[in-house]
C-alpha cells in the first residue's frame, strides 16, 4: 500500500540520487522543496503550490535556503513572493562553484 506521503510518480525523476520510495513528502519537505522549484517542471512546480502551500515556501527560503538553489531560482522566488527585501538564509556556498575542485 503506497503511503499517502509518498512522492507522486510525475516528480520522481528529480530524486535520481536518493530512493524516491524512501521519500516522504511530509518528513522531507526541504528536499522535495530544493528539487522541484530549482530542477522541476512548471507542473512539478504547480504540485509543489498544491501540497505545500505559498506560506511553507517562503518559509523554507527565509529559514532553511540549500547551496543548491540558483541565483535565477531565488530571485524568481523573491519576486513570486513579494520578498525583494526580505533577508533569506543562506547556506555556505560550496556546492555551488561552477569550478571543478580538482581545478586548482
Amino acid at each position: 500500500m503506497r503511503s499517502m506521503f509518498a512522492l507522486p510518480a510525475d516528480v520522481r525523476w528529480l530524486f535520481w540520487d536518493v530512493d524516491p520510495e524512501a521519500v516522504d513528502v511530509r518528513r522531507d519537505a526541504d528536499l522535495v522543496l530544493v528539487r522541484v522549484l530549482e530542477f522541476g517542471r512548471l507542473v512539478d512546480v504547480r504540485w509543489v503550490l498544491a501540497t505545500y502551500g505559498r506560506e511553507r515556501i517562503h518559509r523554507f527560503f527565509r529559514e532553511t535556503g540549500h547551496p543548491e538553489l540558483s541565483d535565477r531560482t531565488l530571485t524568481f522566488w523573491r519576486v513570486a513572493l513579494h520578498a525583494e527585501e526580505e533577508r533569506w538564509a543562506r547556506p555556505p556556498s560550496w556546492r555551488r562553484s561552477r569550478i571543478a575542485p580538482w581545478i586548482g
